[in-house]
């Protein structure tokens, strides 16, 4: 754990809590799925039973593998009831009654994004149920399934974890439904929600209901959310709130310049003193008066409860001192504000973003209608030591067995590959992982590292001596941290690497550098690849690792994602300029070629990204065609809850600098035909796109474009019989909205015709989501054409 993080009450290691009584049974085969199971392993009951949308795989990148694990090393008995029939109560109580609690997730991605495209049609395969089936858990089904376990068993306590619930802990924008929705802990009706990663949080709340406490009085463990009510009230009476719940008031949620900076950092941060901060400044802040605090005088409390309160003044404010952090609670626009004002929404947004780092963060809390939401600061995060524990436990790294020789795309794609870290700091507006993981790297220990490496080698069936991945989030930043423990404390920033990277970032990748070395010397080993995505502006600061990953590592292309060339997009992003990419490839293509190797690059792009005009389009797909690059795959900005991109695309309000109502809109792509305009754009090679293309260079006054030379982006002529030509991967993989014969059809009617739809052997998944292909003839007729002269050997993708 870094050193950042002593100056708090240090969370107890996961390795040691005293172990459940039933720590005496052996470790389970696999984690049971039914009776039988239960009655193999001498069980008369389970402690405590996920319930998951995604197949039990019994392995640490799959989250019923992993928080089943752990809690069994914790010595309680865990049972998994994997994507079940939610239609129906009784496949809740096949294993029983939970003894201690239920836990529930929607899986390792957000059940809504698993089941719709971006387009919002439903996709016909799901990679993380067997044999690629659709339609194995319903839309919201964290939501779905708690409400299942809670008729089920109504006096056991409902657990709520994973990215579902991480990124619907308060007030979201839901794209699907196009409106703002409650907190997912109003709906599911669950006692908690454990957001993050869950680990630390899971292991305390379990040992704590062991030993029996109630659910309703377990309301300080941190990354953990829940509803205040009468039996919880008064544990939080001590906290003094700030009020931040309107953006035209005179109060402030810090009496700080740089929302990104705290007040204890000033003299400690060289950026800060460079703009003249001082603590002068701040004096005499003034404190907004809250309306509606949580501990109120009429509550019917103890009577030796502390009510705090804030009298008001002559004034209309106060002048008053900042609570300490960890007394201080932030108040949130209420739901209602949220839904009907898109600024305050943006305003909730900003604020929550800003409360993430571990080492500073506050409690916030949002009304929703009577009822307040109350959030935990932030997980302090796993320590070497505990990540090697949480990695080195018994999976046995395959399905269950009840799922017999069916095939699984997101096992198939991770099987031989071995995750070196979590968390990301790149800050990236449209991607989760920082709301879910943080931004804060944890890291393995090269020796638990290399041991995985040797498991897969001397246990994996099929394995052929190659390592298809040596990475996580982002597969460069292991073991990248801030240089001074005190500011990366204190620190408030939403990316270390945007505008430009960190001065007190520590970015040498040698520890990385030696990885890499020890594990393709391991005995047995062929290759190791690193599949991972890459952040090249940190790798171009470090030569002698960009050699050793061409070199060695790169299994024919390397994908990285620039996103955009255009300044207006990649500021929204919080991505760096196309000039960082532009040095990377020239690093990427000497050392390929010192090593005679012919190497590409993948550059991913996204269309219709908030803040992303017709022109930036255009520019990027005239920078494609000057670089030969015909993109093959589009991706297209897909609003996840809670994302700032997403705050953008609802609000147009842009939530990474001030929030006010006279500050610029945002320019937002909504519509479809804005959208396939920008996806045109991306594939402007493609012919069925270039009659929208014409209209809109001839609208956009850029008609020069428009010719039959290799200077223009695309011709006037029309091929014939070009209608149906290409297919996105992802569209070929999904069906209309609103087919509900498809959506409630029993899936097991559906085996034989799914499993001619399984990957083969040797076929390369699709980027990004890891959903394969359709084999359709069409499919198969593209891919027997001969590559053109000057392409390389991908058909679709050009050399750079």
């Amino acid at each position: 754990m870094s050193t950042a993080y002593t100056a708090q009450t240090a969370p107890k290691a996961l390795f040691d809590y005293d172990k459940y009584w039933a720590s005496c049974f052996e470790p389970a085969p696999f984690l049971p799925m039914s009776r039988a199971e239960m009655d193999e392993l001498g069980w008369d009951a389970c402690d405590f039973i996920l319930v998951c949308g995604d197949a039990y795989i019994d392995h640490p990148s799959f989250v019923s593998g992993i928080i089943g694990r752990v809690l069994e090393a914790q010595g309680f008995r865990v049972g998994i009831i994997a994507q079940p029939d939610w239609t129906n109560v009784e496949a809740f109580r096949i294993l029983g009654q939970p003894t201690i609690a239920w836990g529930v997730t929607a899986g390792n991605m957000d059940s809504m994004i698993n089941r719709y495209t971006a387009d919002r049609k439903i996709r016909s395969d799901d990679a993380y149920s067997p044999d690629n089936l659709p339609n194995k858990r319903p839309d919201r089904a964290a939501t779905v399934y708690c409400q299942r376990c809670r008729e089920a068993f109504p006096d056991t306590p409902v657990l709520l974890g994973g990215i579902e619930g991480s990124l619907r802990r308060i007030a979201h924008y839901d794209y699907w439904s196009d409106k703002v929705r409650r907190s997912i802990l109003m709906d599911s009706k669950a006692d908690l929600l454990m957001y993050g990663n869950g680990e630390r949080s899971i292991v305390e709340v379990m040992h704590r209901l062991a030993r029996g406490e109630k659910i309703t009085e377990i309301t300080d463990v941190r990354g953990t959310a829940f509803i205040i009510n009468k039996h919880n009230r008064a544990s939080k009476a001590k906290f003094v709130e700030i009020a931040s719940n309107d953006v035209d008031s005179v109060g402030r949620v810090d009496p700080i310049i740089n929302p990104y900076v705290m007040t204890e950092d000033l003299d400690g941060c060289e950026i800060e003193k460079d703009k003249g901060n001082s603590q002068t400044k701040y004096q005499n802040f003034q404190k907004e008066l809250v309306s509606n605090p949580i501990v109120r005088a009429g509550d019917g409390l103890a009577a030796d409860t502390q009510i705090v309160q804030l009298q008001p003044a002559k004034s209309k404010a106060i002048k008053h001192k900042l609570p300490p952090r960890e007394l201080a609670v932030i108040r949130l626009p209420d739901f209602e504000q949220v839904t009907e004002d898109p600024v305050l929404y943006a305003h909730a947004n900003r604020i929550l973003h800003l409360e993430t780092n571990p080492g500073n963060a506050r409690a916030l809390v949002q009304r929703h209608g009577e009822r307040d939401v109350w959030l935990n600061p932030p997980p302090i995060p796993l320590t070497t030591e505990e990540m090697d524990y949480v990695f080195d436990l018994p999976y046995v790294r395959m399905p269950h067995p009840s799922y017999g020789q069916a095939r699984f795309p997101a096992f198939d794609m991770i099987k031989f590959s071995v995750n070196i870290m979590r968390g990301c700091f790149g800050g990236c507006t449209f991607c989760s992982i920082t709301e879910h993981e943080g931004r804060i790297i944890q890291n393995r220990s090269e020796e638990s590292i290399l041991r995985e490496v040797e498991k897969i080698r001397d246990t994996a069936p099929g394995f052929t001596g190659i390592i298809s991945d040596l990475g996580g989030p982002t597969a460069n930043m292991y073991r990248l941290q801030c240089k001074d423990p005190e500011i990366e404390k204190n620190c408030r920033k939403p990316s270390c690497v945007y505008p430009g990277v960190c001065q007190n970032l520590h970015t040498d990748h040698a520890p990385l550098t030696q990885l890499y070395r020890k594990a393709r010397s391991l005995p047995g080993i062929k290759k190791i690849l690193v599949s991972s995505g890459l952040r090249y502006d940190l790798a171009v600061l470090n030569p002698e690792y960009v050699k050793e990953l061409v070199q060695h590592h790169v299994g024919g292309y390397l994908k990285i994602a620039p996103e955009h060339t255009e300044k207006g997009p990649l500021s929204k992003m919080m991505k760096p300029g196309i000039g960082a990419y532009d040095r990377f490839k020239q690093m990427f293509e000497r050392f390929s070629k010192e090593a005679g190797k012919e190497q590409y690059l993948i550059p991913y792009f996204i269309a219709a990204h908030p803040g992303t005009t017709d022109y930036d389009m255009m520019n990027l797909a005239i920078w494609l065609k000057k670089n030969n690059f015909r993109a093959d795959q589009v991706q297209t900005f897909y609003p996840s809850p809670m994302a700032t991109a997403t705050t953008m695309y609802h609000t147009l309000k842009n939530p990474l600098a001030k929030v006010a109502r006279y500050t610029e809109d945002v320019d937002i792509v909504k519509g479809d035909k804005r959208r396939r305009l920008h996806k045109a754009f991306l594939r402007y090679h493609d012919a069925n796109n270039w009659p929208l293309l014409r209209q809109a260079l001839k609208d956009m006054g850029r008609a020069d474009l428009i010719g039959n030379s290799k200077q223009h982006l695309i011709p006037t002529y029309q091929p014939q019989s070009v209608e149906g030509d290409y297919k996105a991967a992802r569209k070929k993989n999904s069906s209309a909205a609103g087919d509900s014969q498809k959506r409630h059809n029993d899936s097991r009617d559906q085996n034989n015709t799914q499993r001619s739809r399984q990957p083969k052997k040797g076929q390369i998944l699709t980027q990004h989501t890891g959903l394969p292909p359709r084999e359709t003839g069409e499919t198969q007729q593209r891919q027997s054409r001969k590559p053109t002269k000057g392409q390389g050997p991908f058909k679709t993708k050009a050399k750079s």
